[in-house]
């Protein structure tokens, strides 16, 4: 059950930086769920863990370490996007 827990918390960390940066997650609800994960990782890994913690996750620094890999994403699939364009 706590696997469960883990991935809703996953995926609302993902959405939320996924709002908050106006950005879409490509992969929808698993998308979401891998960008709060990873998300999580990163921003634990930056910021360490503080704050409240929710499903095994810090959520301040998970956000904003979704917020991080959000952008970078977005960033990267817009240059290769950009390549494939015929002019």
């Amino acid at each position: 059950m706590s696997f469960l827990w883990a991935l809703i918390v996953g995926g609302i960390i993902g959405w939320l930086a996924g709002l908050i940066t106006g950005r879409d997650v490509p992969g929808g609800i698993i998308g979401n769920i891998i960008a709060g994960f990873i998300g999580s990782w990163l921003g634990s890994a930056i910021f360490g863990s503080f704050g409240p913690v929710v499903g095994g996750f810090a959520i301040i620094p998970a956000i904003i370490g979704s917020i991080i890999l959000v952008l970078i994403v977005s960033f990267i699939m817009r240059k290769m996007r950009g390549n494939h364009k015929l002019a």
